[in-house]
């Protein structure tokens, strides 16, 4: 936490009654990570909004939908590859999926992946019902609060959003948030969305391509940073997000080609199914998930044909329509469940899953803003999700990213992997000794006790950037406003942030491609 913006939230009753310096040096210190009360991988799985027949019934239906459906418009190499897995290239050219290859791709497929990071603190181990959340989506414009106004994003957006994501704790991974609307070559467009996200950050990155020859440039960029193909190979960075079906049960073709591509040059793949609900998926939520689940086993399917046990993350992506007028409605209470149900479909195929949370239809960062980031992102937690996309600073049903807003957001998000972690009900935390020395001739309240100093880090989680002042503080403070504070605090990380790429290779990628941002 910026150490100015602390001093400037803390409540003036707090730093009257300690003075005792050393102590308030001691808690302002960072804590060890296994002492921190909320970080990467927390595991969730409390909140279940499926049943375990309901889960049964998506399953089945999900494999009747594959077997008597399929999926049309497959490359040619994608029906040699299907077929020679099993799959059954119908009279009508669609992939028909029996149930038998379902069920022994299923048994190949990866569990337990890392995604690696460039720094390996960052790594993502997903296991289980491990909790990460992080940035995506392709917005097409900069939401800029100054100004009050919407611009189109470029390329130097999109790398201060990773120098940002860099420096916040409840932000894991850095997806491409946006598009570089400021250059017009798709294939600089792609390295350029690459390299501004690894210049950025060190976390995981995720990208994607515009077209299957933009990945072989793009893979010797991610060369030339690893130090080699065989460094790359042995911790992939950066994995591939790709919309390989058009809902419904169409294959993208371009998309499934670059899929083959990034397996062959061994990048992770996050497998996308994004229909719509009432739009290009079934309106009731139940079937929207059918659907998804379909389509992300196909491409399952697909990967484990070309390279069983590959890396790939379930992405069941199925957003909602609101059906008054058909426009997408990313911050509704039924995205939030559409999100909590796929999870619990990645669990009980026991693989890597990743959907949308997040997402806010309103179009600054105000209360409506609020409340769809904060009930979408702490219920995908509550359901254990592994990979949590657009979690942060994404507006306008997708239209819009807004820095401040991601700043904003890692405060949403300590919030809700506090909700993740749950209650300690060790005998530690239910004995009554301290109870009993309180009551029984101590001062009658907690303020002082060890235990509740010992525990004010551990057990609690303080915001960055929320205030909890008294009005009569806050007036004292010079009423200090929210989305003030947000700007100074993104003007302060982004004075900061430097480029995260040795400069020797950095000036290498510049002689070598058009980067297109300082």
């Amino acid at each position: 936490m910026d150490e100015a913006l602390t001093e400037g939230c803390a409540p003036t009753r707090a730093r009257v009654r300690g003075g005792r310096a050393a102590r308030v040096a001691e808690r302002a210190a960072p804590l060890a990570e296994a002492l921190r009360p909320i970080r990467a991988g927390l595991p969730g799985g409390q909140f279940r909004p499926l049943d375990e027949a309901g889960v049964l019934r998506i399953h089945r239906a999900a494999l009747d939908a594959l077997e008597e459906i399929g999926l049309a418009n497959a490359p040619p190499s994608g029906v040699q590859i299907l077929t020679g897995a099993g799959a059954v290239q119908g009279a009508d050219g669609r992939i028909r999926f029996p149930r038998a290859l379902v069920e022994d791709m299923l048994a190949k497929a990866a569990r337990g992946i890392t995604l690696f990071a460039r720094d390996p603190k960052y790594d993502l181990h997903l296991t289980g019902t491990s909790v990460h959340f992080g940035t995506a989506g392709a917005a097409v414009h900069i939401v800029d609060i100054e100004r009050n106004e919407y611009r189109d994003s470029t390329a130097q957006d999109l790398y201060d959003a990773a120098r940002i994501v860099q420096h916040l704790d409840n932000v894991h991974f850095f997806q491409r948030a946006m598009v570089c609307r400021d250059i017009a070559d798709n294939y600089a467009m792609d390295v350029n969305t690459l390299y501004a996200s690894l210049a950025g950050t060190t976390k995981h990155v995720g990208t994607s391509f515009s077209d299957p020859a933009h990945v072989k440039g793009c893979m010797d960029l991610i060369h030339l940073v690893a130090g080699g193909e065989e460094a790359w190979r042995a911790r992939p960075f950066v994995s591939n997000s790709n919309c390989f079906v058009v809902p419904p049960f169409k294959f993208a073709e371009e998309s499934c080609i670059t899929m083959e591509h990034c397996v062959r040059a061994g990048m992770p793949i996050l497998l996308l199914s994004a229909g719509q609900a009432g739009a290009t998926a079934p309106a009731p939520i139940a079937a929207a998930i059918v659907q998804a689940v379909a389509e992300c086993l196909a491409g399952l399917v697909y990967v484990n044909a070309m390279v069983p046990g590959f890396p790939c993350i379930f992405g069941t992506w199925p957003f909602v329509s609101d059906l008054r007028t058909g426009a997408m409605s990313g911050g509704s209470a039924e995205q939030a469940l559409l999100t909590a149900g796929c999870a619990q479909m990645h669990q009980f195929y026991g693989l890597p899953g990743g959907a949308a949370a997040g997402i806010a239809d309103s179009k600054l960062p105000d209360m409506q803003a609020g409340w769809e980031q904060a009930i979408s992102n702490t219920l995908a937690g509550l359901s254990g999700l592994n990979m949590i996309y657009e979690a942060v600073g994404m507006h306008a049903s997708l239209l819009g990213f807004c820095l401040e807003s991601l700043v904003l957001g890692d405060d949403i998000l300590g919030q809700a992997l506090r909700c993740v972690k749950g209650i300690d009900v060790s005998e530690d935390a239910v004995a009554i000794d301290t109870m009993k020395a309180v009551c029984l001739g101590g001062p009658g309240h907690y303020l002082g006790a060890d235990q509740t100093l010992r525990l004010m880090q551990t057990e609690y989680v303080y915001p960055a950037l929320g205030n909890r002042m008294s009005p009569k503080e806050w007036v004292e403070a010079g009423k200090p406003d929210l989305l003030e504070r947000a700007i100074a605090r993104k003007n302060a990380i982004l004075a900061r942030a430097g480029c995260t790429v040795d400069p020797a290779i950095d000036a290498a990628v510049r002689a070598a491609w058009p980067i297109h941002f300082r």
